[in-house]
């Protein structure tokens, strides 16, 4: 598969997306530096949201539109408020794609409405993404789909029957270059509630590139994922998490994306194939397996034994797994110690 100027697949190494989400703290100078990390970083793309609070939520601050739970990041806020505080604002959008274009990094984002997907349009973006919490707006899905571009599809709080129809509304609607993303919808994630095995079940069972939509901390579950086929990560990014911002606690800063991009390469390197024997690297270190070796000097005649011969290394003798056939054998010359053991000696 391929975005822009990227392909991707097992064939390559995993593509990595850094998340800007609302770390730019709404300042368009600091979104710009991000882009610059994140670019710096090694990953290739950086995604944005496209929404405004009004295509969200509506301006109540009661009942369901209040935030109130108290392990939430956002508690004693309200819906409308929260995105007023996250979202890029619309004008954003070019400068951001044009720094990102400059800098050779794939810059594209995640729509949340058919008027953000139409401005996308108008920006000529090279894909899509579709949010966990919107993975089952189907109405949503078929406008991205019919756009024709790759679409990126995290697959947080979605049954198996709520992704059958949106991966067959993507497909029906135009959607060939399809991903999902294994997504666990908590800010932050932890490890024990990530559940990556579900990542090649997931390929076998809709048959389309998967990833991992990653909110946990460090490397290690992205890492993890790659073993079992993920060939996309995404994570989200930003300068400094000290800075503070919406989704600051759960995001990386620039030297751990550095360190996401080498290692999750570093892992898909590892996979290789299945093989057995020594490798072509291998083949020069045979010779440090032991073998049998004469550790006492002989004399013609002498019999082998247990004082007389011994499994060291280096290689160049017979094998080890021949001890007991020659123990007990005479030798037909005199052999000095140091002598690697052969078949013609006896």
């Amino acid at each position: 598969m391929k975005i822009a100027h990227k392909s991707f697949g097992s064939g390559h190494p995993p593509f990595i997306i850094a998340e800007m989400s609302g770390n730019h703290n709404q300042s368009l100078e600091r979104a710009l530096e991000i882009v610059e990390a994140a670019a710096k970083t090694g990953a290739h793309a950086l995604k944005i949201q496209t929404y405004t609070p009004d295509t969200m939520t509506l301006d109540l601050d009661e009942r369901e539109f209040h935030i109130s739970d108290p392990k939430s990041l956002w508690t004693g806020t309200s819906l409308y408020k929260l995105y007023g505080q996250a979202f890029t604002p619309w004008e954003w959008h070019a400068p951001i794609f044009k720094r990102a274009k400059e800098l050779g990094i794939i810059a594209f984002s995640t729509p949340f409405d058919a008027t953000s997907v139409d401005f996308l349009e108008s920006l000529d973006v090279p894909c899509y993404k579709i949010a966990s919490f919107e993975n089952t707006d189907l109405p949503l899905i078929r406008k991205v789909a019919a756009t024709g571009k790759p679409m990126i599809i995290s697959t947080g709080m979605a049954s198996i029957a709520e992704l059958d129809d949106t991966v067959r509304a993507a497909r029906q609607a135009g959607c060939k270059d399809l991903v999902l993303l294994k997504c666990t919808s908590t800010y932050p994630a932890t490890a024990d509630n990530t559940n990556i095995l579900t990542i090649p079940h997931m390929r076998e069972l809709f048959g389309c590139e998967v990833g991992l939509s990653d909110h946990t901390m460090g490397v290690g579950v992205s890492v993890a994922s790659v073993a079992l086929g993920a060939t996309v990560i995404e994570k989200h990014f930003t300068l400094n998490r000290a800075d503070g911002g919406v989704d600051s606690s759960f995001s990386m800063e620039p030297a751990e994306m550095t360190q996401l991009v080498v290692e999750t390469e570093r892992a898909w390197q590892a996979l290789g194939r299945v093989t057995y024997g020594p490798t072509a690297a291998e083949e020069k270190s045979i010779v440090f397996r032991r073998s049998l070796y004469v550790v006492k000097d002989l004399l013609a005649g002498d019999v082998l034994g247990p004082d007389n011969v011994r499994a060291i290394r280096p290689g160049l003798g017979l094998p080890t797994k021949y001890l007991d056939q020659v123990l007990g054998k005479s030798v037909k010359h005199d052999i000095v110690r140091g002598t690697a053991l052969s078949w013609d000696m006896f």
